[in-house]
């Protein structure tokens, strides 16, 4: 009798332990994402709406192959330093699979140093300024700035612009749009006339704006981004400027637009379709997940969406999601991290909000010309042009 007992106590033991195992293994196996973003500082204007764009993106699709994705979200105070130190910790004490952001060029930066170094795949969300073949472990879902320009000079050349002025950010953001700009104006035989720059958390660009308004150029182009962005906007019509001006996808949310207010009327500006989902043609192939996308963000954040950035967001966890999907090992390991990697560069016609994704190795964009339109500041809204 005792040895029965004996027997039947021991075979509850292992099988209380078995349970108790493959819990832990389920919940070891949960996948981590790791998000830094501006929620404080210049930069929050496009890293409140990263933000809540990923709680949509999550409650979307929340789980990958039976695993529920855990999403753990820094901020990094408009700071690159603490850019890199947040995902430093993501990966080194939160052991995220995969990193996320952020809202700016040079934190980004800061960010991809760390995903290098520590073997983590980086989803960027905004354009990164980096040589692939430096960093195997970065991809961006933000277009590449010179496919954005080129839509933007290829309309000032049908609006017979023959001189443009530039000003932008003092950054690596304003380098980006300076050296795209000058790309393709030379190939449109443009001429750009000026190089002003100004910092995120400068409040005037009155002297620049001056400068520009002297040489007369038929056009001006701008290199900012959210609020901040604003500046040239508001100093070029005080100063009567009457010439067409026109920005790029980093103004591209709703503060700027109630900064910029009047000054912003008649404003031309690449964007990706997301921003006029419902504008679109019925077959446009981003037209359905875009009107999904804004329908999962209303539920979560129970307010409309009405800014590009929280659409990055989105199209990264779908780009994370397929690569996850088809990822080899255990979340949380060497071993998955590399294989998410491998996974990212090989996705291939990943439909999102902003454009449709195929990566390969050597390679940070995965998007083409379906990424972009021209829209229309037109009374506060935009407005497709076609």
């Amino acid at each position: 009798m005792k040895s029965l007992m004996h027997k039947t106590l021991t075979r509850c033991a292992v099988a209380l332990a078995v349970v108790a195992a493959t819990a832990s293994a389920a919940l070891a196996a949960d996948l981590k994402v790791g998000l830094s973003v501006s929620l404080s500082g210049p930069n929050s204007s496009l890293g409140v709406p990263y933000s809540k764009g990923m709680a949509a993106a999550q409650a979307y699709k929340g789980e990958i192959n039976g695993r529920k994705v855990q999403l753990i979200v820094l901020d990094d105070g408009s700071d690159p330093t603490t850019a890199g130190r947040n995902a430093r910790k993501l990966v080194e004490e939160d052991k995220v699979d995969v990193l996320m952001g952020t809202s700016g060029v040079p934190a980004a930066i800061a960010m991809a140093q760390v995903a290098k170094e520590s073997k983590t795949p980086l989803i960027g969300l905004t354009p990164i300024a980096l040589n692939p073949a430096d960093n195997p472990w970065v991809v961006t879902v933000a277009q590449p700035t010179q496919l954005m320009v080129d839509a933007v000079v290829e309309r000032m050349k049908r609006n017979n612009v023959k001189t443009v002025g530039y000003i932008g950010f003092t950054d690596a953001w304003g380098d980006l749009v300076w050296e795209a700009l000058n790309k393709a104006a030379a190939k449109a035989d443009i001429k750009v006339v000026s190089n002003e720059r100004y910092a995120r958390a400068d409040a005037s660009v009155t002297g620049q704006v001056l400068k520009i308004v002297a040489l007369k150029p038929d056009a001006v182009m701008t290199g900012g981004a959210g609020t901040p962005g604003a500046l040239p906007f508001l100093a070029l019509q005080e100063r009567g400027y009457k010439g067409q001006i026109y920005g790029q996808h980093g103004l591209i949310n709703p503060d700027f637009v109630r900064v910029a207010g009047a000054s912003g009327q008649g404003a031309l500006m690449p964007t990706g379709p997301i921003i006029v989902a419902e504008q679109l043609p019925a077959d446009y192939p981003t037209k359905k997940i875009g009107l999904d996308f804004r329908t999962a963000y209303q539920k979560v954040n129970n307010a409309p969406t009405s800014d590009a950035f929280s659409a990055y967001s989105f199209d990264g966890w779908m780009v994370f999601a397929d690569a996850a999907a088809r990822a080899k090992g255990e979340p949380g390991t060497a071993e998955f991290r590399a294989s998410l990697r491998d996974a990212i560069f090989s996705t291939k016609e990943v439909v999102g909000t902003h454009g449709v994704y195929t990566f390969k190795p050597g390679d940070l964009h995965g998007v083409d010309e379906r990424a972009r339109v021209i829209v229309k500041l037109d009374n506060g809204q935009w407005k497709l042009a076609p």
